[in-house]
């Protein structure tokens, strides 16, 4: 005896619409120019907020010898691979001032930041390097020891220290902060990079 089939199935059922996305969101290059503008100063604005937030903080496995990563020092030169030395050193004005505001001013960080965003320009407006993750952290490597090194001369100048101490205890940091600070880096620099790559390639085609 024949069984007939049913029709009707849960494998004949229209899948629901609700498990489709609702929310569409329109590309780059769609977008109105102010709310590109817009989007990308909140953008800049939060990763730097956060950055100096992540100063204050210290995750498991985020320090070496009680230093952590240098977060302006990697924004500063995310910010400025693609950009004039112009920008750069403002940059490092900038986010040097906020660190001031957040440790001491005295010595300040925005000299050694500066030359940080001056530099990173020039190396890459002349092409010698090019632009990968290796590149980016050893950048950040040979920046974060320069910063070191502008601070711990400043402090020199200050004359208010002993000077074998200060180039003893700077040495460890500046390492120490070196590595740590290039092991870290594409965790800024990659969304930051890939945010403003997106953004160029949108201005374009608009």
């Amino acid at each position: 005896m024949k069984i007939p089939a049913f029709r009707g199935g849960r494998q004949n059922k229209p899948k629901s619409r609700s498990r489709k996305s609702i929310i569409k969101i329109n590309p780059i290059s769609r977008w109105h120019p102010r709310l590109r503008l817009l989007v990308n100063w909140a953008v800049i604005f939060g990763s730097v907020i956060l950055c100096l937030l992540m100063l204050l903080t210290r995750l498991p496995g985020m320090e070496l010898l009680g230093i952590g990563p240098n977060w302006l020092l990697i924004w500063v030169v995310a910010w400025s691979v693609k950009r004039t030395p112009f920008q750069g050193a403002l940059a490092g004005v900038v986010l040097g001032l906020l660190q001031d505001g957040m440790t001491s001013p005295d010595p300040t960080h925005a000299l050694s930041l500066a030359v940080v965003g001056c530099l990173t320009a020039l190396l890459q407006k002349q092409r010698f390097i090019q632009e990968d993750f290796i590149s980016i952290a050893l950048i950040v490597f040979g920046m974060a020891v320069l910063v070191e090194t502008i601070f711990a001369l400043q402090l020199i100048f200050m004359g208010d220290r002993n000077v074998a101490d200060i180039w003893g205890y700077y040495q460890k940091v500046a390492l120490a902060s070196a590595i740590v600070s290039s092991l870290w880096a594409p965790v800024v620099y990659f969304p930051l990079n890939r945010w403003w790559q997106q953004l160029k390639l949108a201005e374009q085609q608009s």
